[in-house]
């Protein structure tokens, strides 16, 4: 009996019983008298017995039919129910949201822009993942992610958040004690705060590119920030962490005359024709207020 997944031939059903006559429902669904026949016909076809004999004057309900009906009724008012909870969440946006961002940016850019999205929508529910690790969509349950540079998932759309530009920087005292690089060959000779798993990397420059060993190798943003700080070496960081450090002399920028690939920041999600609608709002918030964020970084620079 594979007719109880035809939600359709049920709802047909329920109406001729209910309202006695092929006609009325007929009137009652918007369909024609023959598009209802043909339907409760396919119904009883799938259901596997005959629901309602049919004759010139009236119709009758086979025990069959009466039994089914009643769990019909329970089913159809389940499924209204289920579409009008859903018609109100689109009215008012409730329901969780799982986020994930890199560490810094999560602590230093997307709290601050949150705090108003809960004042505008006090019914969605966040749920906070900073990393600096990629998380999986969908293995993770991730709603929305902030990630650097290029995308090569094709099951994800994109949406560019922030220009982030990139630059070297070292404390003052470590530049006192190994000196100022002059050129991109000359880090190879200094001590480098290398992001990521692996001390082999390669630093890419807009008119070039050299091959680092890192000195350090360090899998968080925050705490590479801090190594650089303390004079261990010097580290590549987006300009906005690293801002407030370099106005107050405790970061100096290395090379500055030489410009790093910029990473830009995207907020990505899973391709869906069907995006809930408290997704899209967060989407469209933090697309139009990190753009403000990003006018104000590149006046800056």
């Amino acid at each position: 009996m594979n007719g109880l997944t035809d939600l359709s031939g049920m709802r047909v059903f329920e109406r001729v019983v209910s309202l006695g006559s092929l006609t009325a429902a007929a009137a009652d669904l918007g369909m024609s008298l023959g598009a209802v026949s043909k339907r409760l016909a396919n119904f009883e076809q799938r259901v596997g017995t005959q629901l309602i004999h049919r004759s010139t004057r009236k119709l009758s309900v086979s025990d069959e039919g009466i039994v089914l009906y009643q769990h019909i009724r329970r089913i159809l008012q389940e499924v209204e129910s289920a579409e009008e909870s859903l018609r109100n969440q689109k009215t008012q946006l409730s329901g969780a949201l799982r986020i994930t961002a890199p560490n810094s940016f999560g602590q230093r850019k997307l709290l601050p822009t949150l705090s108003e999205f809960c004042r505008q929508y006090p019914h969605i529910r966040l749920e906070l993942v900073f990393s600096d690790e990629v998380k999986d969509l969908i293995e993770d349950g991730i709603d929305v992610a902030i990630r650097y540079g290029e995308l090569p998932d094709s099951r994800l759309v994109a949406r560019k958040l922030l220009t982030n530009k990139r630059i070297l920087c070292a404390s003052p005292e470590y530049l006192a004690q190994f000196g100022h690089p002059e050129t991109l060959q000359d880090l190879t000779r200094h001590r480098c705060i290398v992001m990521g798993y692996h001390s082999e990397t390669e630093w890419r420059f807009v008119h070039g590119k050299v091959h680092i060993s890192g000195y350090i190798v360090c899998n968080d943003g925050e705490a590479s920030h801090r190594l650089a700080r303390q004079g261990l070496g010097i580290v590549m960081k987006s300009y906005w962490d690293v801002a407030e450090d370099l106005q107050q002399g405790r970061l100096v920028q290395v090379l500055p005359k030489l410009a790093l690939v910029d990473a830009p920041i995207s907020l990505v999600y899973l391709r869906s024709q069907d995006l809930a609608p408290r997704v899209k709002v967060l989407v469209e918030f933090l697309v139009a207020e990190m753009a403000k964020m990003d006018q104000r970084a590149t006046g800056s620079f």
